[in-house]
């Protein structure tokens, strides 16, 4: 039996398509960031109280950083929380899949 090698579309096409490609990538890069961070917190025994006390910010605002949900974070606030956790954060720009089109929010 021979074995076909694709079939079908890549996954980035299948949501591009469907119009998600960047609510899912947003999606999972702050769910990244937050699993991250808790386990980090873990490691190090800080608690969320204390965390967001080092931080300077407030409980809800850490809450926010470390929910799976969906939410605006600001770049200002998980630099924050990295550097409290002995960390620095990188950001960089990447090639998009090569079918992706620009869409304007």
């Amino acid at each position: 039996m021979k074995k076909l090698k694709n079939i079908g579309q890549s996954f980035d096409q299948f949501l591009l398509e469907d119009g998600i490609y960047e609510d899912v990538q947003l999606a999972s890069l702050k769910k990244t960031i937050a699993h991250q961070i808790r386990t980090l917190m873990a490691k190090e025994n800080i608690r969320k109280t204390e965390l967001a006390h080092r931080m300077g910010t407030s409980r809800s605002a850490l809450e926010r950083l470390l929910s799976d949900q969906p939410c605006n974070v600001t770049l200002n606030t998980i630099n924050k929380a990295a550097f409290v956790l002995g960390k620095t954060v990188t950001i960089s720009l990447v090639d998009r899949p090569q079918n992706a089109q620009a869409t304007q929010r």
